[in-house]
């Protein structure tokens, strides 16, 4: 059933097209004419000049449109061609001064026929142009909160995923990510806005709304804009609420010759250990020494154990080949501009057996069939595969280095076989590699986006613009259990396959309006968008198959099967309106009414709106401060909304997969709830960015964000017959502050330049009300009124009782309020212990050039968060889990003894029954860490030698991830486990228990090559 709107669009209610009208007035008047008179210069050369050639480069990169002007005469200029070529007259002794848009000027004497130039990018150059969403504006003209960044910011990193490269780049932007070859990282914009519904912000990439992360080629991005307050986001109205990430890919913007240019990058991936070390076979034989219940211990466990010591970990680990290839075509003429590339990217994981491939092509073309109208169509496809025999982490950490896996003939050995003749000491009796050599999964995705866009130019005022995208996923995997395996035993071997198909449309026609006149300019738009999704999966298993198998026909039955069906469509109406005058004071209004299909009529439409407002103080007369270039305050307000994560919440929903006596049967699920609606977000933002001799640069950010109207799933006692419901239960605030840092330590004038930026974010939230106040448990985690959105909620550890050496913790009077100790787990209290929510995060970076070379370093870090070790639970468990392998204490944590009362650690036991080890605030720690990100070393050849090999750039390069982190976190990664817990559902899971992959150490040596 395809769920559609209960009302046409054209019916909304009259009050939010007038509420809208009213808001975009302020900006727009029909009474403003185009000023129509542009003079032209002519350039002048003199006889006696000579000719003055050259190179301009940025970052070791051409850089093309630059200027270049002589300063004793402006109207002799020139600008750079795709090489970063020019050529000028000019005399010796003359001055040269060199611009482009988003670098610092520079002036050179001349002193000969030859010149070559660096110039080096100013990230806030207040004439830089900024993708804002469905529209650009100059980020002198800005009033919202918007950070862009440019392709060289997002390529120290190596990822196929684009989330990947934002980590510590962007002040508010929270970005953890593991190790996994083709994972997605989360990404969290100013912190957590609800409590069920989706906190991933918003992904649009060339104008287009994604479902999810898009997945795209990292080098066909030309910039990426984040959005980040409600002045930003209400175009995208309830779509936006978690903050906007705008991605715009590359396209030839300036005609000449065409570019061809080829990256080639190979590496070493390495798996990242971190602070996680286990016992070896004497350390463990040491530990079980010190158990005072020794006859309880298996007999089995001699001195004879220590002849044994085998390394689980070492053996699942490898040095991981990452390879980048890409190659990519750039050119424009008259009335046609091409951008062309295709990328391979392959990884094997750092733990062993895992492979993931990708392939990517795009092409952008932009056409002007006549001069009004230009075609503008896009492709771009992947296809993405992975073979998984993966070792497995859990077993790498808990199987003993009493327990060689190998028989002496180095077949694997099988501690579950009946007729084992041999001891094994681990757990469950399993050895993971039995199972390992036989079975294995593996996957194929297809994904392609094709946009047939145009626009027409209806006048030098008004041109209509038309973006209509289709979207095609499809992903089949297959799983193989063997029969010889003892997954695949029991039902002499099963095949699993899976397959889904994802179908998006977006549509969206827009009418867009711009005029200069004299000191004012006034742009805006209007348009209508509608975007829909269908989706749907088919599974089975067989079982009973041939050796070898892939083939789901081939199986004796069927073990299992099933499949889904589901869907959802938006439609919008958008207005936005921008006034500037004189440079000096800029204003814009944005409204949308959202429609979704995930409500009922009652509640289908939303309205939100947006106001901001700028001030170039150092634009006025009055204003006279030579040391300072640029000074801006900025202010805005505005509303978004958010919608449930199921897509039939306000609908009463039943299973169809359930039968009665070989007939079809429903079963109950979603109870109907005609009332749930929209959860509204509404923001205050303002900011200040300051300039100092043209130099460094500063922004700050204060932001105060009220949610209202949460939406959550209430579920229903298990004899109610029903599932649960949606419902509008409470509120939650989000306020903080940004601070971003930019600066140059040398002069343009230097050959040795060093770029320095440095940012940072706090974020304070809290839950302002619940229905009926009522807390809501969440696993270890609880929502309650007054308190952090993730609030950790266990017993509180009070330490080790230092005469006997018992675990403890507090005990709470119900009564009196009163604070004890106990011993006893079950008397202990349950309360509030800390959150996950870090103090602080961002990022800090460094980049370096002379004479062609060129070192950046970039940083993250984290301070302030808590996260539950759950691996602790087994690996450091007291004895409780014998038979599972142990951690190495981290320097300060020592075991209780009469000899040492103040202890870290409870006396330990075999089979410790103290209940330590179960869930507590011992095993919450902190996910400070600082990591150097990436550190890069490059060298660009000179023009010389390039022409020699007639190519127009050379660049090779060495780089490096995670080559170094500080952190105290006793697990693997704290990043990993920040991202286990954000992703487990009952907010339990810590993240290397749960297999969560570290982030690998890589070294990447790379060549960049035009021609």
């Amino acid at each position: 059933m395809i769920k559609r709107f209960s009302s046409p669009f054209f019916i909304l209610k009259k009050r939010h097209f007038l509420a809208g009208s009213l808001v975009i007035s302020l900006c727009l008047n029909s009474g403003f004419t185009v000023a129509s008179d542009f003079a032209s210069e002519t350039i002048g050369v003199t006889a006696q000049q000579e000719e003055v050639k050259g190179k301009v480069s940025s970052g070791g990169a051409a850089l093309v449109g630059a200027t270049v002007t002589v300063k004793e005469d402006p109207s002799r200029a020139t600008s750079t061609n795709e090489s970063g070529d020019f050529a000028i007259n000019a005399k010796v002794g003359e001055t040269l001064v060199f611009t482009a848009i988003g670098h610092d000027p520079k002036e050179i004497e001349v002193a000969g026929p030859t010149m070559n130039v660096e110039l080096f990018s100013n990230l806030e150059n207040i004439d830089e142009v900024v993708v804002t969403g469905y529209s650009t504006q100059k980020k002198g003209e800005i009033s919202a909160s918007i950070v862009s960044l440019d392709q060289k910011q997002l390529k120290d990193v190596k990822s196929p995923n684009v989330s990947n490269l934002l980590q510590g780049k962007v002040a508010g932007v929270d970005v953890v990510g593991t190790g996994r070859p083709g994972q997605q990282a989360n990404v969290r914009i100013r912190g957590r806005s609800s409590l069920s519904s989706g906190t991933n912000p918003l992904w649009v990439v060339d104008g287009v709304i994604m479902h999810g992360v898009p997945n795209i080629n990292p080098n066909d991005i030309e910039n990426i804009s984040v959005l980040k307050d409600a002045a930003a986001t209400t175009q995208y109205g309830s779509r936006g609420t978690n903050g906007v990430i705008v991605v715009t890919t590359k396209r030839a913007l300036r005609e000449g010759e065409g570019v061809f240019s080829v990256n080639l990058s190979s590496g070493v991936s390495k798996f990242n250990q971190g602070n996680f070390k286990l016992m070896d076979s004497q350390q463990l034989w040491d530990f079980y020494q010190t158990f005072p219940n020794q006859k309880d211990i298996d007999p089995n466990v001699t001195d004879e154990v220590l002849g044994t010591n085998y390394d689980w970990m070492e053996n699942g680990i490898k040095a991981g080949a990452v390879n980048d290839f890409a190659a990519s075509y750039m050119g424009k003429t008259e009335k046609t501009s091409v951008y062309a590339s295709a990328n391979y990217y392959g990884e094997k994981g750092s733990i062993k057996g895992y492979d993931y491939e990708r392939l990517t092509g795009r092409f952008n073309v932009d056409h002007k069939l006549t001069d009004r109208i230009t075609f503008k169509p896009k492709l771009n496809a992947s296809y993405t595969t992975y073979l998984n025999k993966e070792h497995s982490l859990y077993d790498m950490m808990l199987n003993l280095p009493w327990d060689n896996p190998f028989n002496a003939d180095g077949s694997v050995k099988n501690p579950q076989d009946e007729n084992a003749d041999f001891v094994w000491f681990g757990r469950d009796h399993r050895n993971y590699l039995y199972d390992l050599q036989y079975n294995y999964g593996k996957g194929q995705t297809f994904d392609m986006q094709g946009n047939f866009d145009f626009s027409y130019r209806i006048s030098d005022r008004f041109t209509f613009e038309s973006m209509n995208n289709l979207t095609y996923y499809n992903q089949t995997t297959m799983n193989y259990a063997d029969p010889k395996s003892n997954a695949g035993r029991n039902e002499k071997g099963t095949i699993n396959q899976f397959s889904d198909k994802r179908i998006t449309r977006f549509f969206n026609q827009m009418l867009k309006y711009d005029e200069t006149f004299g000191n004012h300019k006034v742009s805006g738009f209007a348009a209508y968008e509608y975007s829909d999704y269908t989706y749907s999966s088919l599974n089975a298993t067989g079982k009973g198959i041939a050796p070898g198998s892939e083939i789901l026909g081939n199986a004796a039955s069927v073990l299992n099967f099933g499949g889904t069906k589901n869907d959802y469509s938006f439609q919008s109406g958008i207005l936005q309106g921008t006034y500037a005058y004189d440079n000096r004071y800029n204003l814009m209004a944005s409204f949308r009414v959202d429609g979704s299909s995930r409500f009922g009529k009652n509640n289908q439409y939303g309205a939100f709106y947006s106001v901001s407002g700028a001030w170039n103080i150092h634009n006025e007369e009055f204003f006279n401060v030579p040391a300072i270039n640029l000074f801006r305050l900025k202010a805005s307000y505005g509303g978004v909304g958010n919608v449930p994560t199921y897509y039939y919440a306000s609908y009463g929903t039943y299973g169809l997969n359930a039968q009665y006596n070989g007939d079809p049967a429903a079963i109950q699920q979603n109870f109907q709830n005609a009332n749930v609606s929209w959860e509204k977000s509404y923001d205050a933002n303002v900011g200040l960015e300051l300039g100092f001799l043209n130099r460094i640069n500063l922004s700050v950010d204060l932001y105060h964000k009220n949610t209202s109207g949460l939406l959550y799933y209430v579920e229903f006692p298990s004899t109610a017959g029903w599932d649960g419901y949606w419902l509008n239960i409470g509120g939650l605030r989000n306020k903080g502050v940004e601070v971003a840092l930019n600066g140059s330590v040398f002069g343009p004038e230097s050959p040795f330049q060093w770029d320095l930026g440095f940012n940072v974010a706090h974020n304070n939230n809290r839950i302002t009300s619940l229905n009926e106040d009522q807390d809501i448990p969440k696993g270890n985690q609880r929502f309650s009124v007054g308190h952090d959105v993730e609030s950790w909620y266990m017993r509180k550890w009070a330490g080790v009782n230092p005469e006997n050496g018992d675990p403890q913790w507090e005990a709470i009077d119900p009564e009196t309020g009163e604070v004890t100790l106990t011993s006893n787990y079950n008397d202990a209290a349950l309360q509030f212990v800390g959150a996950a929510t870090p103090k602080f995060q961002g990022g800090f970076n460094s980049a370096m050039s002379y004479k062609g070379f060129n070192l950046n370093a970039s940083f993250a870090y984290q301070n302030g968060g808590m996260t539950y070790n759950t691996a602790r639970e087994w690996f450091d468990s007291d004895g409780a889990y014998a038979s599972y392998n142990q951690l190495l204490f981290m320097d300060g944590w020592s075991r209780w003894s009469p000899e040492n009362p103040n202890a870290t650690h409870p006396r330990a036991e075999y089979n410790n029954t103290s209940l330590s080890n179960k869930v507590s605030s011992r095993y919450l720690e902190s996910t400070n860490f600082l990591r150097l990100r990436n550190v890069t070393l490059g060298y660009t050849f000179s023009e010389n030698l390039v022409n020699r090999l007639k190519l127009k750039g050379l660049n090779v390069y060495v780089s490096g991830d995670n080559l170094w982190t500080s952190t105290k976190f006793s697990g693997l990664d704290p990043e990993a486990a920040i991202l286990g817990n954000d992703n487990s559902a009952d907010k339990a899971g810590g993240g290397d228990a749960t297999s969560q992959y570290p982030a690998p150490k890589r070294l990447i040596f790379g060549l960049n090559l035009t021609f």
